[in-house]
Formats: C-alpha cells, structure tokens, sequence
C-alpha cells in the first residue's frame, strides 16, 4: 500500500507525540513507591515505545527514498 509524503509525515508527528507521551508515562510509574505493583503497565508502555521508534524509523525510511 502506498501514502502520500502527506500521509507519512502526518503519522510521524502524531507517533512522536505518542512516543515522547509513552515515554514519561514509564518515567512516571517507575518513580512511584511501590514500582512492584505497576511492573505490568511499565513493560507494556516500554514495549509501546519500542514500537513507536520502530514505526518512527521505518517512516523515515520511507520518507527519504
């Protein structure tokens, strides 16, 4: 499936926008006291930032063929 320069470009601002989001809700739960009880929702979140780069990167890619 093709997209537009447009298309490419707008889904790299919005997955940035998630990505740096994601990213402080990991810094986030691992301030908390009891970091134990939210391992769950840290790995998920980081799993979701791992995503987010590879997604960002294969846009970039994209973009600069």
């Amino acid at each position: 499936m093709e997209h537009s320069t447009k298309q490419l470009v707008e889904a790299k601002k919005q997955l940035s926008s998630l990505h740096h989001k994601t990213s402080e809700v990991v810094k986030t739960l691992e301030a908390k006291q009891e970091v134990n009880r939210y391992k769950s929702q840290i790995t998920l979140a980081k799993r979701r930032v791992e995503a987010f780069e590879v997604a960002l990167e294969l846009i970039e890619k994209e973009l600069n063929k």
